[in-house]
């Protein structure tokens, strides 16, 4: 039997109850015109303040999502941990906010959830979005090379005061902060922001992580100039590495305003895209990886590079990450074998993690394959359950 086929491994922190909801969520995923029907009702009710969170809770938001703070999470969180010896990573997951109080609480969040890290070795890393520090707009107007006024500027001092308030923190505690990445529209400016972080806090070792959505065709090339400035100037990379969340908005604006997509022109040649970010950062020095992944062979992949290049299974330079309520089959099976194994944990009030739970599903019915992957080991443990 393969590795990631062990359901009993797979499931084993699942009870009976929690088989059949996960069965069931997967199920309704599956069908397409069900999904995009669920989310428009689901917008609509929630706008409406119609009476639906207690549904919603117990189904789709308690499959997917940790709970509605930090302390909520922790019995999923130490569960995890104890009996799976698979780790969490907090994700506070609003999208959407846009006011300067919005992205001060944001930044509280964090500094918070780095004193749970550092208080819990089950919470390896802490995490945040670019856009819960500052407003989109701001930069996307960095990215199409727009002056800002002075207001902006002033704005932006800020947004970059929070970054460097969040790292510097974690670099103090010593804990490892991941820095999602978002639309290629507003990406630059994150980027940039996020080298002149990594030159100052990564020096001894990869403290802040940027974040490769490898769906782009250009990923792997920024990667290599990258490491050639970090070679340079001498200080670590670290990078979470990911195929990406955003593909169907990316290809409709490159097709409304006339550009090149971003994205790759087929699944296979994301999958390579991936596969060669991954040889590239293992192939090289002062590198640290955590590979977000829902792919059987890419994790293989990884396993089998980490031989070849004499990197123990619970290297601290290696995780392997999956989503909250997916791919346990790959999360608890690489735990057994000593692989660092983190789950992407979503947490915050239902109304305001919905965006983040519709974006899951609408992701889970492109992606081919993925859920029907799932159902299958969902059924072989249903049936070897009632044998």
């Amino acid at each position: 039997m393969k590795l990631f086929d062990n359901t009993v491994v797979a499931f084993s922190l699942k009870s009976d109850s929690q088989l059949e909801r996960a069965y069931f969520l997967f199920k309704m995923i599956q069908i397409e015109p069900m999904v995009k029907i669920g989310s428009a009702v689901t917008n609509f009710a929630l706008k409406a303040h119609l009476p639906i969170e207690g549904l919603i809770k117990s189904t789709v938001f308690d499959h997917f999502c940790g709970g509605v703070s930090e302390e909520d999470c922790l019995p999923v969180i130490e569960k995890m941990y104890s009996q799976g010896n698979v780790y969490s990573v907090l994700d506070y997951s609003l999208e959407g906010k846009d006011e300067e109080a919005s992205f001060d609480d944001a930044l509280k969040k964090i500094l918070k959830i780095l004193n749970f890290c550092q208080e819990k070795e089950s919470l390896p890393y802490a995490v945040f979005k670019p856009t819960g520090f500052g407003r989109f707009a701001l930069y996307q107007k960095i990215t199409e090379k727009k002056p800002f006024t002075s207001s902006e500027q002033e704005e932006w001092n800020r947004v970059v005061a929070r970054f460097h308030k969040a790292c510097k923190t974690a670099q103090e505690k010593d804990v490892p902060m991941l820095i999602d990445a978002e639309e290629s529209w507003m990406q630059d400016a994150a980027d940039q922001l996020i080298e002149e972080l990594m030159e100052t806090y990564n020096k001894e070792k990869a403290i802040v992580f940027n974040t490769l959505q490898m769906y782009r065709h250009d990923r792997l090339d920024y990667l290599k100039d990258l490491h050639e400035k970090a070679s340079e100037k001498g200080y670590y990379i670290g990078m979470k590495v990911v195929r990406g969340a955003y593909m169907e908005k990316e290809r409709e604006r490159a097709k409304e305003k006339g550009y090149r997509s971003p994205i790759c022109d087929s699944k296979q040649m994301t999958d390579e895209n991936y596969d060669n970010a991954i040889k590239f950062m293992m192939e090289n020095s002062k590198m640290a990886l955590f590979a977000g992944t829902h792919n059987e062979n890419s994790s293989y992949l990884l396993m089998k590079l980490a031989e070849k290049h004499h990197i123990k299974n619970d290297d601290k330079r290696l995780w392997f990450g999956q989503l909250y309520g997916m791919s346990d089959h790959i999360s608890f099976n690489l735990a057994k074998e000593g692989y660092n194994v983190a789950k992407y944990l979503p947490f915050g009030p239902v109304r305001d993690v919905m965006p983040y739970l519709i974006r899951r599903a609408e992701e889970n019915t492109s992606v081919a394959g993925q859920t029907s992957r799932e159902l299958n080991l969902l059924k072989t443990e249903r049936q070897r359950r009632k044998l």
